[in-house]
């Protein structure tokens, strides 16, 4: 979830400038310069809008608009624990700030032997339960003495009209679908058997993965599982897509932490058992629709080289002479193909041309804003069928600030956010 997750000459470097986002009355309020993460300080709070359910993603309370989940929350003080995963609601002028929502470990994760945990990492989001409303899986720590398996650290917090509400349930993983005594972790999530219904894919062991089909219980059990799947990798960390346009969700798999080979490994009726394409090393891989062909393509991020494998799972290769270990890829423009964004030293926007992504002319994306600079997502957040761009900028662990930069017909990204805000905002006074 994970999932995931596009320039021309005319358009320059990008200067990110003050922007206004909206108030309780549809107003605009000024967005302060100098983010702080004194809760007072945060926009109103407004409650979270009530949904009916829908079929898009991240639409946690179902009212047919994209919600952002953030993982990485700024602190009261350096060191100090994290306050859980933030929420922020989209509306039908994109995201609002003031909607937003806190889930803590203390109020929405489900204890282990009535010990509460202290990790609690948003990992992967889909709706797991079919019911229209977006599901949180997320990560946790339960105790465990070291002897024989340990047990599954991934919980779901499912949707609803309010957003996720209440305790998390424990996800189910039955022992056939276990091997070994490793951490059944890393989900990734997709329908990577065409039913329809979203499954799971979590690392069981050595080389083998376990393949939960959905749709789950409102207990955390899929509807069926067998035994683990044999596997090129061990971390099935995504992006998750159907390269091929065959019905069944494709996933990547990864050899290892850090810079690494992986794998495309293919979904069919008996899920994500065949392996499609082995990828060139590094350090991420975004899947999209760079040019040439109706299939997917794919874009390795490199320190100094971005390599690319085009109509997968056939894979023609190429390479772009474009640093930047962290990618994206979305489209930004409309045009039907996807824009190839690299955040790893900078943030630049390549074009998608039908001759793959341009490198000659990037768009260069400059945060006004000091500090690190990361893409958080890149998806329609307004609908207006353009994807946007949310980047963080942080500094140090008690200051950021979060941008939403939005697609545009001409030009990729517009020169300023639409909206900003800082993750400070969730802090509790």
């Amino acid at each position: 979830m994970r999932t995931l997750g596009a320039g021309a000459a005319a358009v320059g470097c990008l200067v990110l400038l003050a922007a206004c986002g909206p108030t309780e009355d549809g107003g605009a309020r000024p967005v302060r310069q100098s983010p702080s993460v004194k809760a007072a300080q945060a926009p109103a709070q407004l409650p979270v809008p009530r949904g009916e359910g829908s079929d898009l993603a991240d639409d946690f309370n179902g009212d047919g608009h994209r919600d952002l989940v953030l993982n990485d929350l700024v602190k009261e003080q350096a060191h100090s624990d994290d306050a859980g995963i933030g929420i922020v609601y989209g509306g039908p002028g994109g995201l609002a700030p003031g909607a937003r929502q806190l889930l803590s470990p203390a109020r929405n994760a489900a204890p282990t032997d009535g010990q509460l945990p202290a990790v609690f990492d948003a990992e992967a989001t889909c709706d797991l339960d079919a019911d229209g409303f977006t599901d949180l899986v997320v990560s946790t720590d339960p105790p465990f003495d070291g002897q024989g398996r340990p047990p599954v650290p991934l919980q779901i917090l499912f949707g609803s009209p309010q957003g996720p509400a209440g305790r998390a349930v424990p996800l189910v993983i039955p022992a056939v679908a276990r091997a070994g005594n490793d951490w059944p972790d890393q989900p990734a999530c997709g329908d990577f058997d065409g039913d329809g219904a979203h499954d799971l894919v979590v690392h069981a062991s050595d080389r083998q993965l376990s393949f939960l089909r959905g749709p789950f219980t409102r207990e955390g059990a899929p509807r069926a599982a067998g035994a683990p799947l044999p596997a090129p990798g061990n971390l099935p960390t995504g992006p998750v897509a159907d390269v091929d346009r065959d019905g069944d969700d494709d996933l990547v798999v990864r050899s290892a932490e850090g810079p690494a080979t992986a794998t495309l490994v293919l979904g069919g009726p008996d899920g994500p058992a065949g392996t499609g394409t082995a990828l060139p090393e590094g350090l991420d891989v975004a899947l999209g629709r760079f040019g040439r062909g109706a299939a997917l393509d794919a874009a390795v991020g490199g320190v100094a080289q971005t390599s690319l494998r085009y109509d997968l799972p056939d894979a023609d290769p190429a390479t772009l002479d474009l640093g930047g270990s962290l990618l994206d890829a979305a489209d930004l423009d409309g045009d039907g193909l996807s824009e190839l964004v690299s955040s790893g030293s900078g943030i630049r926007v390549l074009h998608g041309r039908t001759t793959g992504p341009d490198a000659e002319e990037p768009v260069t994306v400059r945060p006004a804003a000091r500090g690190t600079a990361r893409v958080l997502a890149a998806a329609d957040f307004d609908g207006d069928d353009l994807a946007d761009l949310v980047v963080r900028t942080y500094v140090g662990e008690t200051e950021d600030t979060v941008a939403v930069y939005p697609g545009a017909k001409r030009g990729l990204v517009a020169g300023k956010p639409v909206v900003s805000f800082s993750t400070g905002d969730f802090l509790e006074g």
